[in-house]
């Protein structure tokens, strides 16, 4: 086995990893108010991360998948109608079956299922898959742009009634300023740097998984020295796992079998399904330090969505893996 190898391709989750465990040993310096000054650099880099994303995004490429207004339609559906409805079962239902069950844990369950897909990973799959890969272009950046107004509204929403909802004027006017004008800005000045951007895509996903991996580690700072993790143990965070197999599985079996009903030919039946299940922690943890920046259980709240990303990106590895090697076979 080639470990270097190995370690590249998993670096990102390495690095989630490894700020959890810095945040454990050395708190102090991302928590509020340290030398490390979180609040700003998390604002900038949150700023940064959208930047680069429209910098990345090819608009002429979006347009040939434009017109698959059935696989559009499944998609968004899914992402921001199946998926909330689903959230809020979680959240109305798992307190019953789990009475000691932390209240940040089930709002971030909720905030999971409101989030959009990936744009990377997704296209990424369906590529490799041999699925409708502008179409899963398409989806993906659609649901990335309608998640960064639309995320938020149906946090508000939804979560009006525990109280711990920012008012919602001027958190939408901070989400804007510091991810849809940034982003677009990002997709205005594509056609000037294109080919530099083309030829440094991977330093760009660099600095956008760097700038993730500090926002874990202030957000999980702040826990540790408030001694939330000594709360609830071990056992919270193992039924939560438990938990969000069981989502991943569900979802996933549901989004598989309504594409074969509607009869999705092969390659749309992979992209809504790699478009539909999967979310996105690129833009999930920079949209939870705006919605929730001042609370103290930010970490909880980001649990579920850090077990979710590394179990859809294992799975969905093997496959996308599993239908590829079936078109080779079936050639």
């Amino acid at each position: 086995m080639n470990y270097a190898v190995w370690i590249r391709r998993n670096g990102f989750i390495l690095g989630l990893i490894l700020a959890v465990v810095l945040a454990f040993l050395f708190p102090t310096p991302g928590s509020r108010n340290g030398f490390l000054h979180p609040e700003l650099v998390n604002n900038v880099g949150i700023a940064a991360i959208l930047f680069l994303q429209g910098l990345s995004l090819a608009f002429e490429k979006l347009k040939s998948g434009a017109g698959n207004w059935r696989l559009h339609v499944i998609v968004q559906s899914f992402t921001f109608i199946v998926f909330p409805i689903v959230g809020i079962f979680l959240f109305i239902t798992v307190p019953l079956i789990w009475a000691a069950e932390p209240a940040g844990i089930r709002q971030g369950l909720l905030y999971l299922c409101v989030l959009p897909s990936t744009i990377s990973t997704s296209v990424v799959l369906t590529a490799v898959a041999q699925g409708n890969v502008a179409g899963a272009l398409f989806n993906a950046a659609l649901s990335n742009i309608i998640g960064v107004v639309l995320t938020p509204l149906l946090v508000h929403e939804l979560m009006t009634t525990t109280g711990q909802s920012a008012p919602l004027g001027p958190l939408m006017l901070k989400i804007m300023l510091l991810t849809l004008l940034p982003f677009f800005i990002g997709m205005s000045l594509r056609r000037f740097v294109s080919k530099w951007v083309e030829h440094h895509k991977a330093w760009i996903a660099r600095i956008s998984n760097t700038v993730i991996v500090f926002i874990v580690y202030s957000a999980f700072c702040d826990s540790f020295l408030e001694k939330i993790w000594q709360q609830h143990g071990v056992a919270t965070t193992a039924k939560l796992f438990l938990c969000v197999i069981v989502l991943f599985t569900g979802m996933s079996l549901l989004i598989y079998w309504t594409c074969r009903a509607l009869q999705l030919n092969r390659e749309d039946r992979i992209t809504a399904y790699f478009c539909s299940v999967k979310k996105t922690l690129a833009m999930g943890v920079p949209l939870a330090v705006l919605i929730f920046g001042s609370r103290n259980d930010i970490p909880l709240i980001l649990l579920p969505l850090m077990f979710y990303h590394p179990l859809q990106i294992f799975i969905n590895g093997l496959l996308a893996n599993h239908w590829r090697n079936d078109v080779d076979v079936a050639t």
